[in-house]
């Protein structure tokens, strides 16, 4: 009412003090498995996740992991939209719930508002300008945590939101990961591009990964993507020339590979033969396991999770890619 208008207190997420409230929070520890608190923990990482994406990550099957979401919801801990489509409909696509966001907070010992969450702004991401590309950042990392090649893992996926917290005032990737491939294992930082960004402003990002590594030591590969090889080709050229204007070429070793090269069938990965490091002349592709060999000047990641480092913006842990074994229901 225009005599009565709300005051901005009002429009906040009321914290779940009432003794229903608290009542319904304390039910829930009877309710929520392992794999659960893993499906909360990793939507809050990463903002959004569909249900193919939790599906292929956390269950055996679709109709088991659209059930339990479906029970997730109810509960609270999960909310979910459909973006509209021109053609045919979208699937879910799951948020943090009101009720998901109590539990973590209590998990880590923290009060709602140290985890700076809210629902509005959980739910706002469905009219985001960056939410395809959130998406693709996410279906990225997601297809590489289910590669089905033998004795390898993705040990680590820290998102983009996480690695802004962590380095945004030098370098902002989409995303951060460790892959382990036997006994090696490579880290690297994504830059996942759908064509939208100029190559001069792609390529200009080098300057911040250099600064990276000259201030925080930290010397982690650069691997971008593209939706075409045509893509590919002239970033490589805008790449090449800011990498050939960097004080030293050593603390950003850069490599590329495009969608296109992707295998079509079920199970395609970017583990696979798309890769070739910017220092290369040639053509010749190599699999993602592969890439340590091409900058051995970098010391080998070690074949374990790695520790985040401290950040007074990333109070909780990142999750792990994959549910713990025998998470059930």
């Amino acid at each position: 009412m225009i005599a009565h208008p709300d005051r901005q207190p009002q429009l906040r997420n009321p914290v779940p003090t009432t003794p229903a409230r608290a009542r319904q929070h304390a039910r829930l520890a009877a309710s929520l498995t392992e794999r659960d608190r893993w499906i909360l923990r990793m939507v809050h990482e990463h903002r959004v996740l569909t249900t193919h994406q939790i599906t292929v990550l956390g269950f055996g099957a679709g109709s088991a992991a659209r059930r339990r979401l479906l029970v997730l919801r109810r509960l609270g801990v999960l909310e979910s939209f459909r973006p509209l489509r021109a053609c045919g409909s979208a699937p879910a696509h799951w948020v943090l719930g009101s009720a998901g966001a109590a539990v973590l907070a209590a998990e880590a010992g923290l009060e709602l508002r140290e985890l700076g969450y809210r629902l509005d702004r959980a739910l706002g991401i469905a009219h985001s300008l960056h939410l395809a590309h959130t998406l693709g950042v996410n279906d990225w990392f997601t297809a590489l945590a289910t590669t089905p090649a033998p004795e390898t893992a993705l040990l680590a996926w820290w998102s983009q939101y996480r690695c802004q917290a962590l380095w945004g005032d030098l370098a902002r990737p989409d995303g951060y990961g460790r892959f382990a491939s036997g006994t090696t294992a490579l880290d690297f930082f994504l830059e996942f591009d759908l064509g939208t960004m100029t190559l001069s402003t792609v390529a200009a990002k080098l300057d911040g990964y250099a600064e990276l590594a000259r201030d925080r030591n930290l010397v982690v590969p650069v691997l971008l993507w593209t939706p075409t090889l045509a893509r590919e080709a002239n970033a490589r050229k805008a790449l090449r020339q800011s990498w050939n204007q960097l004080t030293d070429l050593h603390t950003v070793p850069v490599a590329t590979a495009a969608a296109e090269l992707a295998s079509s069938q079920a199970g395609a990965s970017p583990a696979e033969r798309v890769w070739l490091p910017l220092e290369t002349s040639g053509n010749e592709r190599i699999t993602l396991a592969q890439l340590p060999t091409a900058w051995p000047h970098i010391p080998p990641a070690p074949a374990t999770a790695p520790e985040p480092p401290s950040s007074r913006h990333t109070i909780l842990a990142p999750p792990v890619p994959r549910p713990p074994e025998g998470g059930g229901w």
